[in-house]
């Protein structure tokens, strides 16, 4: 089990979510791709698709299950990570360096105070 980045914010139904600029990266736990298994394929949102918090962006389906990816933030898709088409894997090989999509906020830090800090992603995961 890889240590939390202190600097994420976690959803919880695993996702985590990260401020650049005036951008939020999203991208699923260590936890959510140890659960999910070897991960497979990657439906990634839409650019240009604007998702409330919490509403269903996308799906990352592994070997075991498929499982929704939910949007920590409120926003329009910005950027998608093209390459998780080719290399689907790297969300099991490096969860927290291999984002999903990028958010352009309507309320960034509003919706990243609501959102478990490290520590509290910890205790909600049993660890």
């Amino acid at each position: 089990m890889s240590d939390i980045p202190a600097e994420l914010r976690f959803a919880e139904s695993h996702e985590w979510a990260k401020k650049d600029g005036d951008l939020i990266v999203v991208g699923i736990s260590d936890h959510a791709q140890e659960a999910l298994g070897d991960v497979v394929f990657v439906e990634l949102p839409e650019i240009g698709k604007v998702f409330a918090a919490g509403d269903a962006a996308g799906v990352v389906e592994s070997v075991k299950a498929a499982s929704d990816i939910y949007s920590p933030v409120a926003g329009e898709v910005v950027e998608v990570n093209e390459a998780l088409g080719d290399a689907p894997e790297a969300l099991n090989n490096k969860p927290y360096e291999s984002w999903i999509f990028k958010v352009k906020a309507s309320n960034a830090d509003g919706d990243l105070a609501s959102l478990l800090d490290a520590a509290g992603y910890k205790a909600a995961i049993g660890e």
